[in-house]
């Protein structure tokens, strides 16, 4: 793909920042891009989306050990292994099924996922501060496993970290606040990441990466770039506006990847 490197790098640091502003990577907001602008075949987008995801989730896990220790998030090593058990299996089966999917059918999938996590955004974006977990015990542990597979499902299908479904699971099922829950987000997300990107390895569209490498590097660039600056200017803009702003932005994306299906 010919795509100048300075629009690639500027779409990637938009994003970033965009994905940034609410403690998020950008993801949900890179694919339409890649689809639609940028002009990838369905399945190609996604696994270029996630290959870029993994990067900023490695990159992104260490930086927040200052404000999470480490033996701070090895002390809720449970809650992370509860959300792997589901996750990692759902992640596995969701790149399958992506994988196995016509053309026109994961682009509907696609923009009815948007189009939720739009929704989720308004309504359910960073809940409330930790409070008693409403389960307990063995009731806890299979909802962590219900709650994970599907995040681990979505995750595969649009190629993101899945953080907007996995901070407002760790702070409403296991109580956690919502700093701890950023960094056990990273947790989970980066073996469930790497599980279903070992599930698109198996098919012929993951040369698309090999294909396109200065590409995917630049565009990762970018959006750590972003993700940084977001990170910086987090706050400044009031809630009340941007979730809205950004919402309405994967609203229309929805509704462009549905009709280009």
């Amino acid at each position: 793909m010919k795509t100048d490197k300075l629009s690639v790098f500027g779409s990637g640091a938009l994003i970033g920042t965009l994905g940034g502003l609410i403690g998020l990577g950008g993801a949900e907001f890179r694919l339409p891009l890649l689809i639609g602008p940028f002009g990838f075949a369905v399945l190609e987008a996604v696994i270029v989306n996630k290959a870029i995801s993994l990067i900023v989730v490695a990159s992104a896990l260490p930086f927040r050990m200052g404000t999470v220790p480490l033996n701070e998030l090895a002390a809720h090593w449970s809650i992370i292994v509860n959300l792997l058990a589901g996750s990692l299996l759902g992640a596995w089966f969701g790149a399958g099924w992506a994988i196995k999917l016509k053309t026109e059918s994961f682009y509907k999938v696609i923009a009815v996922l948007l189009a939720a996590i739009a929704l989720l955004l308004v309504f359910g974006h960073n809940p409330a501060n930790a409070s008693l977990p409403p389960l307990s015990g063995a009731l806890q542990v299979a909802a962590g496993v219900f709650a994970g597979f599907g995040i681990g499902v979505v995750a595969s299908l649009l190629g993101v970290a899945g953080g907007e479904l996995l901070i407002p699971t760790l702070v409403l099922l296991f109580g956690a606040d919502i700093k701890l829950a950023g960094s056990l987000s990273l947790a989970v997300s980066l073996p469930t990441m790497l599980t279903g990107f070992t599930r698109y390895s198996t098919d012929r569209s993951f040369a698309v990466l090999g294909q396109n490498r200065d590409f995917l590097l630049m565009m990762a660039a970018g959006s750590l770039f972003g993700a940084f600056l977001g990170g910086q200017l987090l706050g400044m803009v009031p809630e009340t506006i941007l979730l809205p702003l950004l919402a309405l932005i994967l609203l229309l994306s929805a509704i462009k990847v549905w009709r280009h299906g």
